[in-house]
């Protein structure tokens, strides 16, 4: 479903006359109200008129994650405080958190990109959303609640937790339509199994998951404990929250940027050069409509390539592969890049190997040493300990081949990594501490 076949399926060259309008709009904004911002174009000695075609972007300083812990709270706020109707953080958890904030206006455009994403997801205005995104100072509760609203589908404000409560609702309420991190949603499966239900038996259609990176391998996992078609929706709060990005249920390949409102780059994170559709690299995010908080070229993190190619849903947006991991948790073992994600996608080629796992990182005698705890299911933690010893062997080895670094593997008992109700905690790295 199209929810806007205006914007979604305008041409290009249309879609990039209405980008520089509203870039050069942003820019002005930015510039004469965002002190960090005329500081930056003053050291650059460029106004925002010299910005006369999207790819003098790239004349543009980055902005980073630092620079709005550098302005917090509201230092990188564009409007005055009285224009400011909701304000959103994020966690902090490696520093002061980042602020943001929202005009009415700002407010209305993201449930309008929300709604697009629900429907790009399969959602319509006859379904019912279980909202099992966190509420709160994190965006993904909200953002999914108001989008729900304005497509006009039902939504259960369940949030995060009350995990059986949860599972009694989908059984009595009949939801249609599931919203949770994909770490959440394997574990409310385990809740139902541990009640004596199944997702099997609730009538969900499609799940819409996000604010955790997941492989193609957990969609099949998703999709075979849950019984519903999973698609994957990107988004982060400096940038606007969940709806930056959606994939289209008719392909499953790739998400798309909802350009007419966000820019995107991929660049080469250590040298900031930027890269063609295609290569991989870090993906960079200029906002076009923000009132409260415009982003210029704002430095995600987060790895992963673009896509131009024509999309059977018909939408013309440019599209986003999954993502494979970010540049600031990468994990570094003797020299080798390892993302979560490559490790998750060697695990999930292994029967009765449950989607649950860790990677801690030690350093022993000046060498760094990578553990891997994954939990395993009930049959094969019955089974002899030799067999159990043999899986072992096997996933490290398959690890050393595909990624090249070693890695001692334990497989565990089932349920014995803690669960979270939000993002799921992959990687506990000692050398840190």
């Amino acid at each position: 479903m199209i929810l806007d076949v205006g914007f979604e399926t305008m041409p290009r060259e249309d879609l990039e006359q209405v980008q520089m309008r509203r870039l050069q709009a942003t820019l002005e904004r930015a510039y004469y109200n965002v002190p960090f911002y005329r500081a930056q174009f003053d050291k650059n000695s460029i106004l925002p008129s010299d910005i006369k075609s999207i790819a003098d972007l790239q004349k543009l300083p980055f902005t980073a994650k630092q620079d709005l812990r550098d302005n917090y709270p509201f230092g990188m706020f564009a409007v005055p405080m009285d224009n400011v109707v909701r304000i959103h953080a994020s966690s902090g958890t490696t520093g002061k958190p980042t602020v943001v904030g929202y005009t009415a206006r700002d407010i209305r455009t993201w449930s309008e990109l929300m709604a697009r994403a629900l429907a790009a997801g399969g959602a319509t205005r006859g379904d019912i959303i279980h909202n099992a995104y966190g509420y709160g100072l994190f965006t993904g509760g909200l953002g999914v609640h108001y989008g729900a609203e304005k497509l006009g589908a039902s939504v259960i404000p369940v949030s995060g937790g009350n995990t059986k409560r949860q599972i009694v609702l989908m059984k009595d309420f009949g939801p249609t339509i599931l919203t949770a991190t994909p770490s959440y949603a394997l574990h409310l499966s385990e809740a139902a199994l541990e009640m004596g239900e199944s997702f099997e038996h609730f009538k969900f259609k499609f799940g819409i998951f996000g604010a955790e990176p997941w492989s193609e391998k957990m969609r099949g996992e998703l999709e075979e404990k849950l019984f519903l078609t999973a698609v994957d929706i990107y988004g982060l709060s400096e940038v606007m929250g969940p709806g930056v990005a959606m994939e289209c249920h008719e392909a499953k390949k790739g998400l798309h940027i909802f350009e007419d409102h966000f820019i995107p780059e991929i660049i080469n994170p250590d040298t900031g050069e930027v890269l063609p559709y295609g290569e991989t690299g870090e993906l960079v995010f200029t906002s076009i409509t923000k009132e409260a908080f415009p982003v210029i070229r704002y430095r995600t993190r987060d790895i992963t390539s673009l896509n131009p190619e024509p999309c059977i849903c018909g939408r013309t947006h440019i599209r986003m592969n999954r993502v494979s991991g970010r540049t600031d948790d990468m994990l570094i073992i003797r020299g080798v890049n390892v993302f979560p994600s490559q490790i998750e996608s060697v695990l999930m080629e292994f029967k009765g190997i449950e989607p649950h796992y860790q990677l801690i990182v030690d350093r022993k005698d000046n060498l760094d040493v990578l553990t891997v705890l994954v939990e395993v299911g009930e049959k094969l933690f019955s089974d002899e300990v030799k067999v159990l010893q043999d899986e072992e062997r096997n996933i490290s080895k398959n690890i050393k081949e595909y990624l090249g670094v070693s890695a001692t593997v334990r497989l565990v008992e089932p349920k014995s990594i803690a669960r979270s109700e939000g993002k799921a905690v992959r990687v506990i790295d000692h050398r840190k501490i």
